[in-house]
């Protein structure tokens, strides 16, 4: 594949999804990488809230009075 030139501040992984879509892929690959892509962002979240959550040492009570905040 020809090297994709843009002379934009794009991030690494945008570059690397531009090369990636610059492919005609079917829609279900497509469907199939943002499914993918959602669930390795989301599993970062959750383990980065799961430090926090340990870190600050929450339980199932300060959950609770998050949830009845106004």
């Amino acid at each position: 594949m020809e090297e994709l030139r843009i002379n934009q501040n794009f991030s690494n992984i945008q570059l690397e999804l531009l090369k990636l879509y610059a492919t005609n892929i079917k829609e279900n690959e497509l469907i199939d990488i943002k499914n993918y892509l959602a669930k390795y962002f989301s599993k970062k979240a959750i383990n980065k809230a799961d430090t926090i959550w340990d870190r600050e040492n929450f339980d199932n009570n300060e959950m609770d009075k998050w949830l009845n905040e106004q």
